[in-house]
């Protein structure tokens, strides 16, 4: 997994980005391809701004979140980003294994 943190009008923290990539961790159990993901923290004003975007072979995907404090927009950031994973590996595991129902022909008369 690929991750690179940008930290906007925000000094950079290792301790923001260790965070950060423990929590990414989580995303390895959905997606088993080569991942490549950008995670944007920044600051305006009160307002704490976690964003990620996320690029496997054949998924996109995008999650913002704010809150006042920047650990829990990371924590938030994530748990949406999960469940957009969550949704798009169902998908794919429905997908591949179909209910098939089997209906016995009639017999001839």
């Amino acid at each position: 997994m690929n991750v690179h943190v940008t930290f906007r009008h925000l000094a950079s923290s290792q301790s923001l980005r260790e965070h950060v990539i423990e929590k990414l961790d989580k995303f390895k159990k959905y997606l088993h391809d080569p991942i490549d993901v950008n995670v944007v923290l920044s600051v305006e004003k009160i307002r704490q701004i976690a964003e990620i975007n996320l690029h496997a072979k054949d998924f996109q995907a995008h999650a913002i979140e704010e809150s006042p404090d920047m650990y829990s927009s990371i924590d938030l950031v994530i748990n949406k980003m999960e469940q957009q994973l969550r949704k798009h590996k169902d998908k794919i595991k429905d997908h591949k294994n179909p209910q098939k129902v089997f209906t016995a022909p009639e017999p001839a008369l």
